[in-house]
């Protein structure tokens, strides 16, 4: 008896603290830019004239037999601080194969490829709520070797940094991985710290994401077409009053054929419990318009996580 009643009171302590829990923020794990320009994984590609150079994951995870022990390291550090991991490499794996798999999709009357543009491939974004980048550098000394680091993180909406961390390991003859790992759990409290913060900020006002409304010049009416005694930017503007948490945003710009609309705070999630990003509200406005009095067939266009645009006229 007394040894059920112990049973029954370890599980109701480990179903409460599960539920004290915070929830933490879903983060990738990545190595930062400079470290891929310092080990030559970049790739060089033509934008309209000028050559952009982006790092190259999937060589550097192919490549290099350091990256993924350290990530799976500083990852395992921050899984067991509560965070939900998305691990990058197979992530990349996965959009490698998805790709390879459309260049060989014919249709079955005539042979046709599928259509892929330069949008569908920037589009491709591995989505979590925040993105880590890790840099490091081995330093040798006398007795044996350190290594210096720095964790970065941004949120994976705006790109705006959240949290860092930077420091350098004690002098060991551990293998660099372990190096890390030690140091990173040194350091590791301010960075939580940081990033609790802004997942808190998140939960209370929202995410920020920024919506563009633009017009197809196929369209007979534009942004100061009235609707019942106003103009559709003023009815739109509404709309965000009511949809937005706290009804924050920003009109930034406009004209009668374009809005701008920054620091727009939408919530983590919608009244069903999926999370919410550009792409779901921009989707719920064009949902909104679609009906009386206004009828307006509209279009959303993504631009990774954070950014959408919504064009008013046509699909």
């Amino acid at each position: 008896m007394k040894k059920k009643m112990f049973l029954m009171i370890s599980v109701l302590m480990v179903a409460l603290s599960a539920v004290g829990q915070a929830k933490k923020p879903t983060i990738m794990i990545l190595p930062s830019d400079n470290w891929c320009v310092q080990r030559y994984f970049m790739t060089t590609f033509d934008n309209q004239g000028t050559d952009v150079k982006v790092p190259n994951y999937q060589q550097a995870f192919q490549e290099d037999t350091e990256l993924g022990q350290v990530i799976s390291k500083v990852g395992s550090i921050l899984t067991s601080m509560g965070y939900s991991l998305k691990d990058a490499e197979q992530e990349i794996k996965s959009l490698y194969v998805k790709q390879a798999e459309d260049n060989v999709t014919l249709s079955k009357g005539s042979g046709a490829q599928l259509v892929e543009s330069l949008l569908d491939i920037l589009k491709r974004r591995i989505k979590s709520d925040v993105v880590i980048q890790i840099w490091w550098k081995l330093n040798r000394e006398g007795a044996g070797r350190s290594a210096s680091f720095t964790l970065e993180a941004f949120d994976a909406y705006t790109n705006k940094r959240i949290a860092t961390s930077t420091g350098t390991t004690k002098v060991s003859k551990d293998d660099v991985p372990v190096l890390l790992e030690n140091a990173v759990k040194e350091h590791i409290k301010p960075f939580d710290k940081q990033m609790s913060e802004w997942f808190a900020d998140q939960k209370k006002n929202g995410r920020e994401i920024t919506l563009t409304v633009r017009c197809w010049d196929s369209w007979d009416k534009d942004l100061e077409t009235e609707f019942g005694g106003e103009e559709l930017t003023d009815c739109i503007q509404s709309w965000l009053r009511k949809n937005c948490v706290g009804g924050a945003f920003n009109l930034s710009d406009g004209t009668e054929s374009f809005a701008q609309f920054e620091q727009v705070h939408i919530s983590l999630q919608d009244e069903k419990g999926r999370a919410m990003d550009a792409r779901s509200f921009a989707t719920n406005l064009r949902r909104y318009l679609q009906k009386e009095p206004y009828n307006i067939t509209s279009k959303v266009i993504i631009r990774g996580l954070g950014e959408a645009v919504l064009i008013l006229g046509e699909k």
